[in-house]
């Protein structure tokens, strides 16, 4: 079974994260089959609409830890930080520049670069018990894939900041509150609340659509490819303080023994 799957109904295609017992966290390999998905998404006429979720209990944990653990204490830095994190920011921006819409259906969890994943998509769909959050501020890092760029502009920038620098987690109600989330739904009811909002999507001229999408995201975020480099610049200089940490703890940690 491919790591990642896809399901047509009518107009609108369901990109399916296909890693639940590892409760969807974003590895290299789902996230390129991810990429590959969503652009088979974009260039097809038939597809007015792509709703992107996850099989299992979540919608997706997270970036990959294991995978990021590596990333983060390879010495060479930079060197294997940016490609990763450029196959991670690219399905973020391939969900925000593809002239169709695109909902994310939230069940369970959406944390870290999974929800900077969901704020690339146009509207968020979330199941009454899920959790969201940015938790990185609390490994030493910063949302480096579009969360401290693109959550101001759907939240306001006191909310944004919030969020980002005590990192903690909210509930699906308070999401929709302040405009994270565009729908509530009970889990039994998520999957009819999500196929409603892609039929009102879908009942309008595709090209009138998304030209109106490209046309407000361009208002909403109009510096947003200097912001998406600056915060790699950021991460980069996190990673860092936290390799010299590690460093400075050693000598110490031998002492000790």
């Amino acid at each position: 079974m491919s790591i990642v799957t896809t399901v047509d109904r009518d107009a609108v295609r369901h990109v399916v994260l296909n890693r639940p017992e590892k409760r969807n966290a974003m590895n290299q390999e789902l996230l390129l089959a991810l990429t590959q998905a969503l652009r088979d998404a974009a260039a097809d006429g038939d597809v007015h609409c792509v709703v992107l979720r996850g099989e299992g209990p979540a919608f997706s944990a997270g970036v990959d830890l294991v995978e990021l653990g590596g990333q983060a204490t390879d010495p060479n830095g930079a060197a294997t930080l940016r490609p990763f994190r450029a196959v991670f920011l690219g399905v973020a921006n391939l969900c925000e520049e593809m002239p169709k819409p695109v909902i994310c259906q939230i069940h369970g969890a959406c944390l870290g670069g999974a929800l900077e994943v969901a704020l690339g998509c146009d509207l968020r769909v979330v199941a009454a018990g899920a959790r969201l959050g940015l938790p990185e501020v609390r490994l030493g890092l910063i949302p480096d894939v579009g969360g401290c760029s693109r959550l101001p502009a759907v939240v306001g920038l006191g909310r944004a900041k919030e969020l980002i620098m005590t990192g903690r987690e909210l509930g699906a109600e308070e999401a929709e509150r302040i405009g994270l989330a565009n729908r509530v739904a009970s889990p039994e009811d998520l999957d009819r609340v999500t196929a409603e909002l892609a039929e009102g999507l879908t009942a309008g001229a595709p090209v009138a659509v998304g030209h109106a999408k490209r046309v407000m995201d361009a208002a909403a975020k109009p510096a947003l490819a200097q912001t998406l480099e600056h915060e790699l610049t950021v991460q980069e200089l996190c990673v860092a303080s936290l390799r010299a940490q590690a460093d400075a703890a050693e000598p110490v940690a031998a002492i000790g023994g």
